[in-house]
């Protein structure tokens, strides 16, 4: 899809490191800092270089940070980045138990490192959505809001999203009675009434703040929490 004002290229920051002799760039994006269940999810993804010579292929329109696209439309480009042989990826996640030992942005460093581990090759330069990532191995440049800044982006940003809303719904199943299927472990109010009623689960983060307050005071953080955070 050619830039224009509307749509910036999407290949520029990729374009400019292949002139620079990088020719496996991987896009870097963590999903599930926010919630209060389940792990967090991160993926790299190094597109091959035709795509960045001749643009995306159509089975891959729309691509996007995965936050600006219906469930319907991230299964479709999910599936789709599945079958483009050419597009090596390397997911990686970290458990609530890590989380609680490590702290949330340790933790989530840390799903980005398994997920560039687990890339066939190692990558030449990373493109991280949001800022540095001090101990990733390799040169890395950060952009803010990057998955609607760089396709590599984006791409990690659909596969880390779907992954971990995948393993949020078979949490619903295992762990029945939370909603996780409908808000993923999102603070919602009816996340927070849940826990109210039935305790933490399994997965649950057992070092985020509302369990550790009363349950009055988790009722009076409910609203607040509800309104901070976007993601559903």
């Amino acid at each position: 899809m050619p830039a224009t004002a509307d749509t910036p290229d999407r290949f520029l920051h990729e374009r400019s490191l292949a002139t620079q002799g990088r020719q496996r760039i991987a896009g870097v994006d963590e999903v599930g800092r926010g919630p209060l269940a389940g792990p967090v999810v991160a993926a790299a993804v190094v597109l091959p270089p035709a795509m960045l010579r001749d643009g995306l292929p159509a089975s891959l329109a729309g691509l996007n940070d995965s936050k600006q696209l219906t469930p319907a439309r991230r299964e479709r480009l999910f599936a789709a980045l599945h079958d483009q042989g050419e597009i090596r990826f390397g997911l990686g996640q970290v458990e609530p138990d890590e989380i609680d030992r490590l702290n949330i942005l340790r933790a989530t460093h840390r799903a980005m490192s398994l997920a560039l581990e687990a890339l066939p090759e190692t990558p030449d330069h990373l493109l991280i959505d949001g800022l540095p990532v001090p101990g990733l191995a390799g040169r890395q440049t950060a952009l803010v809001k990057g998955d609607s800044l760089s396709f590599s982006i984006a791409a990690a940003s659909v596969l880390a999203k779907v992954t971990r809303d995948r393993l949020m719904d078979r949490y619903d199943e295992v762990h029945p009675g939370y909603g996780f299927r409908q808000h993923k472990g999102y603070p919602t109010r009816a996340h927070l009434e849940a826990i109210r009623r039935l305790g933490p689960c399994a997965i649950h983060r057992r070092s985020f703040a509302p369990f550790r307050q009363t349950q009055l005071e988790l009722l009076q953080a409910g609203t607040a929490l509800c309104a901070a955070v976007a993601e559903p």
